[in-house]
């Protein structure tokens, strides 16, 4: 059974991304979407059970949205070519659907809750995998959106993901709130220079991966087991607090080269004021971001406990953690040249 779950979710997925006609992305989208939701009631929790309802009822919605703008489409172009989306309301639509795939504010509420009511391996999936779809078709109608519809989108997402994630104590509530934010990123930048947004994103899931990854080897849910984490494992506690500060965006972590590059090409386009609104409304996730390396490297004292402890670290997800974790820290510097 799991074999066929993760071979439906990964064929739905390259099904999208390979797919030139709306009905294909559809089918990819709506098999995603069948193949993810046992994986999300695998608990036998009420509360897994309303996650998957909720997030069944969400991706159902944003499915509907995208069957009828791509069929109106068809039907005033004549063509179910996806990189055609040449009607005005139809790619006002297909954003709104997309934006609901994805959870991008305003159509956010969904995610921080399906993501409480999930296992973290479950988070990491819905926060990095199954964002790949919806980003994929985003690009490929990249050059028929203006700029004015996204900014907006983008600017919102930015202020709901810092201002949501302020309040939690959850860590997967404040990764929900984290992904928003990205994603508001991604979404400001697409129109403009839809590379950069998917280096942002690539970035993003590199990051957050060997982060969510080192959680559920630690089995921390909230922001109070995470104090303890530094007596069982040191190192890792470093390597989570420097993925912190790159998720953040500081310098000179890998966070901070797709934040560069989307201001750089925004002032580009005289979008200025957007640019300062952005660096401003990052401040309000870095408050989160910071607050919690705080409770991981300050709390307690740096030295491991005298008694022979029990090593809590299952040594499941060590490889991949260990390939991606460069990737996040340490900042690429060619990565613009690649880019220009």
């Amino acid at each position: 059974a799991l074999f066929m779950i993760t071979l439906g979710i990964i064929i739905s997925t390259l099904t999208v991304t390979s797919a030139n006609h709306w009905l294909t992305a559809w089918l990819g989208l709506e098999l995603n979407m069948i193949s993810i939701l046992p994986v999300i009631t695998k608990q036998k929790h009420p509360r897994s059970t309303e996650a998957a309802t909720k997030y069944f009822l969400t991706q159902a919605m944003a499915s509907a949205l995208l069957l009828f703008s791509s069929t109106l489409n068809a039907w005033q172009t004549g063509s179910w070519d996806i990189t055609q989306l040449n009607n005005k309301l139809s790619c006002i639509l297909m954003i709104s659907a997309l934006t609901m795939k994805m959870g991008a504010a305003p159509a956010h509420f969904w995610l921080p809750e399906v993501l409480q009511g999930s296992t973290l391996t479950t988070t990491l999936l819905i926060t990095t995998w199954q964002k790949i779809a919806p980003i994929t078709l985003l690009y490929m109608i990249s050059n028929h959106i203006q700029s004015n519809i996204l900014l907006p989108i983008g600017l919102l997402s930015i202020l709901v993901g810092g201002w949501g994630g302020i309040n939690q104590t959850q860590l997967r509530k404040m990764m929900a709130y984290s992904s928003i934010a990205h994603l508001g990123w991604t979404m400001t930048v697409i129109s403009i220079a839809p590379n950069i947004a998917l280096t942002n994103i690539i970035i993003y899931m590199a990051i957050s991966t060997p982060f969510f990854l080192l959680l559920t080897s630690s089995s921390s849910k909230t922001l109070q087991t995470m104090t303890t984490t530094w007596a069982h494992a040191p190192t890792a506690t470093i390597i989570m607090m420097l993925l912190l500060l790159s998720m953040a965006g500081l310098p000179p972590l890998t966070g901070f080269t797709p934040k560069l590059l989307i201001l750089d090409k925004l002032v580009m386009h005289k979008l200025t004021p957007a640019a300062t609104t952005m660096a401003i409304l990052s401040l309000l996730s870095l408050t989160f971001y910071l607050r919690t390396m705080y409770l991981l490297a300050s709390t307690t004292s740096p030295t491991t406990t005298q008694s022979t402890t029990l090593w809590r670290l299952k040594p499941n997800y060590y490889q991949i953690t260990t390939i991606l974790t460069p990737i996040a820290l340490f900042n690429i510097t060619i990565l613009p040249a690649l880019l220009t």
